[in-house]
């Protein structure tokens, strides 16, 4: 299943992953059904029509042994990087393609058809230079859990902000208010030169108050557009995610 390398590809996925973890070290080689987790994504992007190639990224050399081992490429980058996103615009420097597919290493369920429609959703518009996915939230408990990013777009379904909170807030508590809210799905592809200068933009507050990476492109004046898609992720935040993921594997009798 491994892509095959080329010179120059039009899509590159790569997915960043750091063995540090605050709520949950050594994520990225926990085990799910008897293999890494990494490896899960890994596989599942492998199976993207519109990706030529896969590999990981990672500063951490236990990663790097786990990823070979399995037959996967791997970059070795730096460790100072604040985020995947400069993560990934350091491999940008090394291998060119035309689009990156930037693609969290914490959603072993993730659907190669979510994969792909990231991918078009930019190819579609040539204007834009980063584009992402949302899904509408189905589980009212998500809507105020700050781990579930929430997102609300304009009428031509650019990203307005991205937020840890409930966005928007229905203020008329007396009234019946229908509303979704929408759940961004972390999976980003970038045009080459602005994943390039992605290191060099200033971070600002809300970057720096939400922790939320992509509102640096907000921020400095980029457009994000968003599709719809309807892959709800199931992530792995804590280790106890773990066993809700290894519920979805299980075979059904």
């Amino acid at each position: 299943m491994v892509k095959q390398k080329s010179e120059a590809v039009a899509v590159l996925a790569v997915i960043p992953a750091r063995y540090h973890s605050t709520r949950f070290p050594g994520k990225p080689l926990a085990p799910i059904a008897g293999r890494p987790m990494l490896e899960h994504v890994w596989e599942r992007v492998c199976r993207a029509a519109t990706v030529a190639r896969v590999l990981v990224a990672t500063d951490d050399e236990r990663i790097a042994q786990a990823v070979r081992a399995w037959g996967g490429e791997v970059e070795l980058t730096r460790p100072d990087h604040g985020c995947g996103t400069e993560r990934v615009a350091e491999v940008a420097l090394r291998i060119p393609a035309d689009l990156y597919v930037n693609v969290q290493g914490d959603e072993p369920l993730l659907e190669p058809a979510a994969v792909d429609a990231a991918v078009e959703a930019l190819r579609a518009e040539s204007e834009i230079a980063v584009a992402t996915l949302c899904a509408p939230i189905r589980r009212p408990e998500e809507i105020m859990n700050p781990n579930v990013v929430k997102v609300v777009r304009d009428f031509n379904d650019n990203a307005l902000y991205f937020s840890r909170a409930p966005i928007p807030w229905v203020r008329e508590r007396a009234e019946q208010v229908a509303v979704q809210h929408w759940k961004h799905i972390g999976i980003y592809v970038c045009r080459r030169e602005a994943l390039l200068e992605f290191p060099t933009l200033p971070p600002g507050e809300l970057e720096r108050v939400e922790q939320l990476e992509q509102l640096r492109w907000l921020e400095n004046g980029y457009r994000i557009r968003v599709a719809e898609t309807d892959y709800d992720p199931i992530s792995v935040d804590v280790p106890e995610d773990v066993a809700r993921v290894e519920a979805r594997l299980a075979p059904r009798g």
